[in-house]
This record gives C-alpha cells, structure tokens and sequence, in this order.
C-alpha cells in the first residue's frame, strides 16, 4: 500500500533552517508530482510546494525564495529545504501524493 512518511520537523528560532523528508513506498515515484503542503493552528491546509517527475517546481508566494523541493528518484524521497524560517511557517507539513498523506511531521518556528 502507499506509504508517506515525513521526518526533519522540530523547533527552530526565526531566521534558521530545517530539512523536511518524505519517504513514498507502495508508488512509481519517478513519474509521480509529489507535494509538501502546511496546515497552521485553526488554518486550513495549504499547497506549500510540488515538485513533478520533470523536475518543474511551483510553490506558494508565501515560501517563494526561502523554501526549495527537490526529489532524489533513487531513494524515493522528496525534500523540503526551508531557509529563513519564520514565525508564520509553525505549521505541520505534509507530504502528498494524489489523495494520499503521510501523518505530518510539526514544525514550530520562535520569534
């Protein structure tokens, strides 16, 4: 079955970094558009970047700059590097693959 499993989230001051992780199983991922969505305390859940199988990105004006997707196919995997984190960003982040989600993994940024 699909399997989408985040890692990398935690506690970061404003201005620093973290490095999200998604590993997909049960799915061809080469071809597959995988997505990193975001849903903040009494927010809805937000498109926060998607990456295709081609390697075209699109993101959300918000993360536009600071935040970059990437895919390594040979692992399965798809990153979220996240810059010049922001109060704003506290969230838990999803990985997506059509209708699928992995649990979340908790991002919390202090100011």
């Amino acid at each position: 079955q699909v399997q989408l499993v985040e890692s990398g989230g935690g506690l970061v001051q404003a201005g620093g970094s973290l490095r999200l992780s998604c590993a997909a199983s049960g799915i061809i991922f080469s071809p597959s558009t995988m997505g990193w969505y975001r849903q903040a305390p009494g927010k809805q859940r937000e498109l926060v970047a998607q990456i295709t199988g081609g390697g075209s990105t699109n993101y959300a004006d918000s993360v536009k700059g600071r935040f970059t997707i990437s895919r390594d196919n040979a692992k399965n995997t798809v990153y979220l590097q996240m810059n010049s984190l922001e109060p704003e960003d506290t969230a838990v982040y999803y990985c997506n693959y059509i209708f699928y989600w992995g649990k979340g993994t908790l991002v919390t940024v202090s100011s």
